[in-house]
């Protein structure tokens, strides 16, 4: 192959020496940069010595720039601090090297000269009022170096040599998690590759709903309980082990991997808000899989504007009567319980007047879908996602158990809800991890496998540079998702990190699957090839648990205090 004037061994070095000491360098400028452009956002977004919200919204490429900046500078700390606690363990070898200095290269390149939203979207550091004088101070030795040698063709091939010569490994360079969460890796890859990845993509194209027997078995496997506490009769595991299983089962299909999502938000949603009733009740037959819920938030016309929610639930004697719409409901027939939110105060237009209700019903089947009396339902038809379909739900005086009001208190729905975001965008950061990692393990085989002109699609460098990304881009994604995992772990408030990861997983997900599919060439194209199941079930990821727009929105808005 092409080496881009360079012998393999540079490749790996960045021809300065200490890699880990360079990319120290690297940081404190990029931090500075990013509190310059703090200090000069709040002066352009406030009004009366305050962050006002219509000047953020008038200004949105300016305050979503400064989110992306943010989430770039994060990710760098975080690689860095993967790399440098592998060094300590002795496991920071070639792979890992190459990950870290293309990743750096690549992202200080885009702080550079203009950072990606998506696409058609790319966000300069003139969108966010700095100057050239401001950016100055990425001309370091040790950036120049980065960005001139972190991230090259040479480098990239020689990533993708490693790959293929390391392809039993399951991820590609050391996660950087410890042995137990690593065990729990292995077990649930091994899963997916036995269980789900073989009738995934059949799942998809016949819209099926994902075997009941799977269910039971990730049932028994303790996937619903995970982070539930054992007095409640869950596992009581990390929420960096649900990032794990998150990972692996959507990287064998996506709607696996979202199946524990409804019981972490039901759960935490109990544990946060709920009575010692309950809890008693509800915690230990969600982690037994014994009841499964879905989230009944959204409606027609308000997507992500929760406050604006019309669904009322009308007091009757000491029970409730729910009557509205709900849409994009996923999983709706088969559960057993909703949680519901619904209007207790009518005379309230926001936030204020909602609650939650842990609302029960009978699982339904094909023949009769939602058998419940008071609600009716119809099924969404959509691209990918689909192993546990979506839903429109109609609600007509359906009775609600007093007992079932969240918290036995009314007008505390949102805060409630509210709670639960750090969990669901860290554990969708995650299945965005798995959907690219399975984009990635399905174009390196197709790129080994077809044969063009002679050779392997892989030893061209241009499908080989997309194969490098996919890793690369994988792993910073990976090492921001963990870190927020980490820090909800530790109970510190994670909602800034969190965002941050589903951000970047989200889009990492789709330049995997968008980048796999063009390695396929026209066979990407043919429903037949998995890539294309990937493909459409990447674009959910963008778009729900917060749109990309909105999460940056949220993420500017902590940031500017």
């Amino acid at each position: 192959m092409a080496h881009d004037g360079q012998d393999m061994t540079s490749a790996t070095s960045v021809i300065m020496g200490d890699l880990l000491a360079t990319t120290s360098h690297a940081i404190a400028p990029v931090d500075a940069i990013l509190d310059t452009a703090k200090d000069k956002l709040r002066v352009m977004l406030s009004e009366n010595g305050r962050v006002s919200a219509t000047l953020v919204e008038q200004n949105q490429t300016a305050a979503h720039g400064l989110a992306w900046l943010a989430t770039y500078a994060q990710s760098l700390h975080e690689m860095h601090k993967w790399a440098t606690a592998l060094d300590q363990n002795g496991r920071f070898g070639e792979v890992e090297q190459l990950l870290l200095q293309i990743g750096f290269g690549e992202y200080l390149a885009q702080i550079q000269g203009g950072i990606a939203m998506n696409q058609g979207e790319v966000v300069r550091a003139h969108d966010m009022g700095l100057s050239p004088d401001d950016m100055a101070g990425l001309s370091t030795p040790a950036i120049t170096a980065l960005i001139q040698h972190g991230n090259t063709q040479a480098a990239r091939i020689r990533l993708v040599e490693l790959m293929q010569e390391r392809s039993a490994e399951i991820t590609v360079g050391a996660s950087g998690l410890d042995e137990e969460l690593e065990m729990i890796r292995e077990q649930f890859r091994r899963y997916a590759l036995e269980k789900v990845e073989p009738f995934a993509h059949d799942w998809h194209l016949n819209d099926q709903l994902i075997p009941i027997e799977v269910i039971n078995e990730l049932a028994e496997m303790g996937v619903f309980g995970l982070t539930i506490p054992e007095e409640h009769g869950g596992l009581g595991l990390s929420k960096a082990s649900m990032c794990v299983v998150s990972e692996e089962l959507s990287r064998g299909y996506i709607g696996v991997g979202s199946l524990g999502t409804r019981s972490e938000i039901a759960a935490e949603l109990i544990i946060a808000g709920g009575t010692d009733e309950q809890k008693a009740k509800w915690l230990p037959a969600l982690a037994s899989g014994e009841k499964l819920p879905t989230a009944v938030f959204t409606e027609p016309n308000t997507g992500s504007d929760l406050g604006a929610l019309r669904t009322r639930a009308v007091k009757d004697g000491d029970d409730y009567k729910v009557t509205g719409n709900k849409t994009w409901i996923t999983h709706a027939s088969r559960t057993h319980v909703m949680t519901l939110l619904a209007r207790t105060d009518p005379t309230t237009t926001d936030y204020k007047g909602l609650s939650m209700f842990l609302a029960e019903k009978t699982p339904g089947d094909d023949a009769n879908p939602f058998p419940t009396d008071g609600m009716t339902g119809g099924e969404i038809e959509v691209l990918g996602y689909r192993g546990m379909k979506e839903y429109e739900l109609a609600f007509d005086n359906f009775h609600v158990k007093g007992e079932n009001l969240l918290g036995g208190e009314e007008g505390k729905g949102f805060k409630q809800l509210m709670e639960t975001f750090e969990s669901a965008r860290i554990q969708t950061a995650a299945r965005a991890i798995g959907v690219a990692q399975s984009a990635l393990d399905i174009s390196m085989q197709y790129a080994i496998d077809r044969k063009q002109f002679g050779k392997s699609l892989i030893e061209f460098p241009r499908v080989a540079n997309k194969l490098a990304m996919m890793a690369v881009e994988i792993m910073i994604a990976r090492q921001l998702t963990y870190f927020s995992a980490f820090e909800k772990d530790q109970s510190r408030r994670c909602d800034v990190e969190a965002g941050m990861a589903k951000l970047l997983g989200a889009r990492v997900a789709w330049a995997a699957a968008d980048n796999g599919l063009q390695i396929h060439g026209g066979n990407g194209f043919a429903l037949e090839y998995k890539i294309s199941r990937v493909l459409c079930d990447a674009r959910i990821l963008n778009i729900f648990e917060g749109a990309a727009e909105i999460q940056a929105q949220v993420i500017a808005r902590r940031l500017l205090g």
